[in-house]
This record gives C-alpha cells, structure tokens and sequence, in this order.
C-alpha cells in the first residue's frame, strides 16, 4: 500500500512538471513582451509595435481581465494618439483619417478597461482605478467621434463612418463617462444616429442602419430623409407592412418631396388600385400643380380608368407647353388606340369612327416610336394594328419585320 501511495505521489509531481514545463516557455514569453512593452513605453518609441504585441497577449482568454496589459495597450494607442495631435496643433502635414481612427481606439479601449476594472473592482471594495483619470482626459475628446464620423461619410468611406458614430453614442450611456457627460442627451446624438443611420443604408447594411432609428427619427432636420431610407429598407426585406406605411407618413408630411409620391403611385399603380392612385395624385397636385411628373400620373390614371378624354386633354396641354415629354405623346396615342379598340369590339358603330380614332392615335404614337425607339413593347402592338387598318402597307410592313425581330 505504502509503495502505491510513493507511485501515485510520483506521478503527481511528474505530471506539475509537465505541465509547469509546458507553461513556463509561455509565461516567460509574455513575461518578457510585458517587459519590452514598458521599455519602449519608457523609451518614447515603437508604440505601434507595443499597440500590436499587447493585442496579441489580449487574444489569450486568459488575459482579457488583466489590466496590466490592458494599460499598456491604452499607453500606446494615447501616446500615438497625442503624436499625431501634436502635428495637427503645429500645423504639420498629418494622417487625418488614422488621427481619427486613434481616437475611435482610444475610447474602445478605455470602455472595454472600464468594464473590466469594474467587474473585479469587488476585490478592492468597489473603488474603481481608471475611471476618474479616463474619463477626465477623453470627454473633452469625444466631439472627435463625431467630427470623424462626418470626416469618412465625406470621404465616402461609410463603414469608418458608421464605427465613429456608432462609438459617439455609445459613450453617451457609457458608465465611464457618468461624471463628465450629465448632459448625455446633448444635441449631436440625434444627428449622429441619423448618420449612422445613413451610413449603415449607403453600406446595405439594414441591421447597421435599423439599429440607431429610434435615435435618429428625433432628429427633425433629417426626418423626411430618415423615412425614406427606412423606406428602401422595408422595402429590400419585402416588408410591405412598414414599407407602405413610412410612404404614407412621408407623402402626408412632405407631399412635394420627389421621393414619396412617386413610389406611392408606383406601389398602388402595380396593383391596378386606380382610385387611390388618382386620390394621391389630386393631392399632390394641390401642392404643386404645374409639376409634370403629377401631372403624367393622373393622365395616367385616366387612361387606366377608361376616361380617355380627360387624359389627351392633360397630354395636350401637357406638349403645349414641353414638347418633349415622351410620356404625354404615349398616353394621349394610347388613350385614341384604346378608345378605337373599344368601339371595334362593343360597338355596332360606322367604320369611319373607328378609323377616326386610329389616326388621330397615329401621330402621337409615331412621335413616341421617334422619341424612344427602343420600347418596342409599347409601341409595337399599337401601331401595327394602325398600320393594318388603315391600309398603311409600307409601315405596316416595316413593323412588322421590326417585331418579328424582335420576338
């Protein structure tokens, strides 16, 4: 029994050397990173290497709570941070965009050590050993977050752009800043949601861009913008729902705003919803009623309800005063085509006034063909059935290899 216990008793401490062997290369490693982190930190110099050599201790489970290494990777990113401040303040030619991307990493860094010191800060009876001095040197920093936010969206560079503003207001609730920032719901925080916002939208990114709305939506000065982004996005996820509905809170608020109302015409058109269509259209008119797009719409609608006289007199009036407005010419022809389609089919009434609708058709549709050669599919069908039944055997000819070409 004796002998067992000597045998287990040799194996334990086989195994503490195997394992302590195995740990002490590591341990020492470190050890001497730590080392050489302080030296160069000492030394003024290589901070960027010192940035990289702790991140990479930091990647180590084992270390995400040691805030010894935590301070020396804050160290070197605030020194490289007051180097490239300092070329800024002597007017010195600098690297704006890492100027910015310094700061972004400054506060990153200091929360992330907040959050740490905080939750071992039980061991020293809740007195915290970074926050006072963190957050009295980076409040007066933190308009940085925002101004490069603005910086990259400029720059069109919309990711950075977004990791600025997304930062801004994080540290508006950041328990780091509970002392410096009693005003936490200060001016800029709505604007710099919408931004992110428009950010997140300009990447297609929805997640990114959904998730500072409510934030944004407070922003007056950006809210009819802010709805139509929503809008494209409900619309790219096929929420028709909420895609239907920030159209109608748009058009109702912002009727001459030249997003609203023509995606509104558009989604109630596609579902043949004529009524509607001419309802939102009248009201649009009444906010601008020489408009010619509003105008087309309802000439539009009138020929898709049938009411084909008061449609050529909107297109007429329409060429009157711009002659080129394609559209005019295809509704008016279309409206004459369809009028004569109408007669040939539920009317007993005298070829003549048949034919009479076909050529007073025959102008506007031919000025359309001229103006846009390439829609076949609207002027084709019209035309050869013109052509047909007024005997126009040249031009009859001519569409009619021109649409079997095209079929």
């Amino acid at each position: 029994m004796k002998n067992q216990n000597n045998i287990f008793a040799q194996l334990l401490i086989i195994l503490f050397l195997l394992a302590f062997t195995a740990y002490a290369p590591k341990a020492w490693a470190q050890k001497k990173e730590i080392s050489e982190a302080k030296a160069s930190l000492k030394a003024q110099r290589d901070y960027d290497k010192v940035e990289s050599s702790m991140e990479k201790l930091l990647k180590d489970s084992a270390n995400q709570t040691n805030l010894k290494i935590w301070n020396l990777l804050y160290q070197a990113v605030d020194r490289q941070y007051a180097q490239i401040n300092e070329q800024m303040y002597l007017k010195q030619k600098t690297d704006t965009s890492k100027f910015f991307t310094l700061s972004d990493r400054l506060f990153k860094v200091a929360m992330r050590m907040d959050s740490i010191d905080a939750l071992l800060s039980a061991d020293r009876k809740g007195k915290l050993m970074f926050r006072d001095k963190h957050a009295e040197q980076l409040a007066p920093l933190r308009p940085n977050l925002y101004k490069g936010g603005i910086f990259f969206t400029r720059k069109g560079d919309y990711s950075k752009a977004y990791t600025m503003f997304d930062a801004f207001i994080a540290t508006s609730s950041a328990p780091l800043f509970n002392k410096k920032l009693k005003h936490r719901n200060d001016s800029l925080i709505n604007d710099a949601a919408y931004w992110a916002v428009y950010s997140g939208y300009m990447m297609h990114n929805n997640k990114a861009a959904l998730h500072h709305t409510y934030l944004a939506l407070k922003d007056t000065v950006h809210y009819k913008f802010m709805l139509q982004y929503l809008a494209e996005i409900y619309n790219n996820e096929n929420d028709t729902a909420r895609y239907l509905s920030t159209l109608t809170e748009g058009f109702n608020k912002y009727p001459v705003f030249p997003y609203f109302f023509p995606h509104l015409f558009s989604y109630y058109s596609s579902r043949s919803q004529w009524n509607t269509c001419l309802d939102i259209t009248n009201r649009a008119l009444i906010y601008q009623p020489k408009d010619n797009f509003c105008r087309i719409a309802k000439s539009t609608v009138l020929l898709n309800m049938n009411k084909f006289d008061q449609s050529i007199a909107i297109c007429d009036s329409l060429i009157k005063e711009d002659s080129t407005l394609y559209m005019a010419y295809y509704n008016a022809g279309l409206a004459y085509f369809n009028e004569a389609v109408a007669l040939d089919k539920y009317s007993a009434s005298s070829k003549s006034k048949l034919m009479y609708f076909y050529k007073k058709a025959l102008p506007y549709l031919e000025k359309y063909k001229q103006m846009r050669p390439n829609d076949k599919d609207k002027w084709g069908l019209p035309l050869y059935t013109i052509y047909l039944n007024l005997n126009m055997g040249k031009q009859f000819d001519n569409i009619d290899k021109i649409l079997n070409q095209n079929g």
